[in-house]
């Protein structure tokens, strides 16, 4: 995606009739913008005397969400250009038997290439979830809350990759060349939806308290 973009264009973009960027670009993105509220929450940390004895860990925490942001940025941008080699197969000429045989092969090509990407977003949003709930439990507790809005991203952005990865799979001539990554996908997001619901719930909880 394109990062000098203003929000305000980012989303003229979602808005209009065009196919790029969608749910899957908007998945990815969700998931970066997570990242950036954990990093929050560490520079909130970081510096602080009560929170001294876990300085070290947070700032390493700090680091893998910076670097797990820009993955799911740069998937954010490969999610659009692999639709778009959907959309170009989806293009090619049909007359001849030959032309129908290649048309067909390429679509699958295509779609195989864009249901793995949101498979990757998924399985980076398990890892960077993990390093959230880290942060949540011993992060500064006056910030848990961005913590949980950030398991919260998380968690509704998986759903959203799976969304993607569930939508190329059905549409697959031969389903079975896809068939490992969807059933890995299903069950990455089921634990995901788990992790994050009891994350949220303990939050919840303490910040009830």
């Amino acid at each position: 995606m394109n990062l000098e973009n203003s929000i305000k264009n980012y989303l003229e973009q979602i808005e209009s009739s065009s196919p790029t960027p969608g749910g899957g670009n908007v998945s990815a993105f969700t998931a970066a913008m997570a990242c950036s509220l954990g990093i929050m929450v560490c520079n909130l940390t970081a510096g602080k005397k009560k929170y001294a004895d876990v300085e070290g860990e947070i700032l390493e925490l700090k680091n893998i969400l910076t670097e797990q942001r820009e993955e799911f940025l740069l998937l954010a941008q490969k999610d659009n250009e692999a639709f778009n080699e959907v959309m170009n197969a989806i293009k090619l000429p049909k007359s001849t038997d030959k032309e129908i045989s290649f048309r067909k092969s390429e679509i699958d090509r295509a779609t195989v290439g864009a249901a793995m990407i949101p498979a990757k977003v998924i399985v980076l949003i398990r890892s960077a979830l993990s390093v959230l709930e880290k942060i949540a439990r011993k992060g500064n507790q006056n910030s848990v809350s961005d913590a949980g809005v950030a398991i919260s991203l998380l968690n509704s952005a998986a759903q959203g990759a799976f969304l993607n990865v569930l939508i190329n799979y059905t549409s697959m001539n031969d389903k079975s060349i896809l068939t490992d990554t969807f059933n890995s996908s299903e069950n990455l997001l089921k634990e995901i939806n788990s992790i994050c619901s009891n994350n949220l719930n303990s939050i919840t909880n303490n910040l009830k308290k």
